[in-house]
């Protein structure tokens, strides 16, 4: 069978830029000479942008500028697969043990209230996104996966969280796959790379400054710098330097190669890959009817979702460090998830498989994010490390640092709100015991497939 080259996602169509401003045909402009700015934003995926469309809707008088290595939605932004649920860090009954009863289920609310978000948003930016509200389906065949759903239904229930407990049958009534138990979750799916284009379009509307092709170097604070003004950080970037009283560093897995002081953020490389549009048949047994999407409960087992033009997006299988190129292992695990996909219903057994490509997720090591000012560095913010749950998350976070940098009330904080992840030794021999680690995480991804 002929496969199909790597590449770009299915959200970007040849007649279709995904990213926007200021035209399709436009180059962009790349940071020259000495700039000014009050707030500037590095990284133009979901975060960065985010944060400056919330900050001009706040403060329309603010100068704003967003700089980013490549374009809008270049990075994971534009290249995640479109899922939009609820949650962020450890599952619900360890995050009952690690934090207590009130927070945990103050991070599921918020998690709740960030998938909420992103469906209002679409609307508010008056595009569809390729958005389709529904459901999100976290499901197991294999032992050990039922028992740490039941631990986590038994959580739920005693948090008073609506969570519901599906059987086999619930299951099949959405989905004609062979899962034995699940746990339901109202969510919703789009286009990540249309959503990340529309933020772009808003935020030039709002009189926000782009500028691409321009990856950060360095940060200096103004006592490194010749004649800065108190409270103002240089950002250098290759062709010049931004001077900015504000910064908000959107930069997700690149902390570690700029030497940020945010804990350890692991660039991990995912897969995914999406079909052509299916036919009647087998989008109704896979979640046509209730926009229904299945998420494995084991780490890195497929997942999968129909996108709002009749394709099957599957992603998980395998994550690799991405510190250099890694062409065969890509290469494995689109072939591994295309196995996968043959294997999921009888109407998909031949249907071509259109699209494959990858994206690097940023990972911490308690499956938390990093959202809050660099230490000592209150006007720098630092945005990172969603592990995987990004989409709605991001969101979230360019809103909160948008309000908290406009003098909003520190009572308000997001409840994982933080300047530093836990450290992880990745040099040296605990690198190959990290490789490990995600090699025995992808062969219980496969036994549990």
């Amino acid at each position: 069978m002929r496969h199909p080259p790597a590449g770009e996602p299915c959200w970007a169509p040849a007649d279709r830029d995904p990213a926007g401003p200021p035209a399709a045909d436009a180059p962009p402009q790349r940071v020259r000479g000495v700039l000014t700015a009050d707030v500037t934003v590095v990284g133009a995926g979901l975060a960065g942008l985010a944060t400056a469309y919330y900050l001009a809707d706040r403060n329309p008088s603010l100068d704003i500028l967003v700089a980013d290595a490549e374009r809008p939605a270049a990075g994971a932004s534009g290249r995640g697969t479109g899922l939009l649920g609820p949650r962020v860090g450890p599952v619900i009954d360890k995050a009952v043990r690690l934090y207590g009863p009130s927070t945990a289920r103050r991070m599921y609310l918020a998690s709740v209230g960030a998938v909420e978000r992103v469906v209002e948003l679409c609307a508010h930016l008056g595009t569809p996104c390729g958005l389709r509200t529904g459901e999100q389906l976290v499901a197991s065949r294999a032992a050990p996966g039922l028992v740490a759903l039941s631990r986590q239904a038994e959580s739920y229930r005693s948090l008073g969280l609506d969570v519901p407990v599906l059987s086999a049958v619930g299951i099949h009534n959405r989905l004609d796959v062979p899962y034995h138990a699940g746990l339901l979750y109202r969510s919703a799916t789009l286009d990540p790379a249309a959503l990340s284009g529309a933020l772009a379009r808003a935020c030039a509307a709002k009189g926000v400054r782009f500028f691409g092709n321009s990856p950060l170097l360095g940060i200096r604070s103004s006592a490194a710098a010749a004649g800065g003004g108190k409270g103002t950080t240089h950002l250098v970037f290759p062709g010049g330097t931004v001077r900015t009283r504000k910064a908000v560093l959107a930069v997700n897995a690149a902390a570690g190669s700029l030497g940020l002081p945010v804990g350890t953020v692991l660039p991990l490389r995912v897969h995914a890959i999406a079909t052509a549009p299916l036919a009647t048949e087998a989008r109704e047994a896979l979640g046509g009817r209730t926009g229904c999407a299945l998420i494995d409960a084991h780490p890195l087992a497929p997942y999968f979702r129909l996108s709002h033009d009749g394709r099957l997006v599957m992603g998980g299988g395998r994550a690799v460090l991405a510190t250099a190129p890694d062409r065969a292992g890509s290469t494995g695990a689109w072939g591994w998830l295309e196995e996968r996909l043959r294997l999921l219903h009888p109407s998909v057994s031949e249907v071509q498989v259109s699209h494959r490509w990858s994206g690097t997720i940023g990972m911490t090591g308690d499956g938390l994010p990093v959202v809050g000012p660099l230490p000592g560095s209150p006007d720098v913010w630092y945005i990172g490390g969603c592990c995987g749950h990004g989409l709605a998350m991001s969101v979230a976070h360019g809103a909160h640092a948008a309000a908290m940098l406009d003098g909003g009330d520190a009572a308000h904080q997001l409840p994982w709100h933080r300047s530093q992840a836990p450290r992880i030794p990745v040099r040296g021999p605990a690198k190959a015991l990290l490789r490990a680690h995600l090699r025995m995480l992808e062969r219980g991804a496969r036994r549990a497939a």
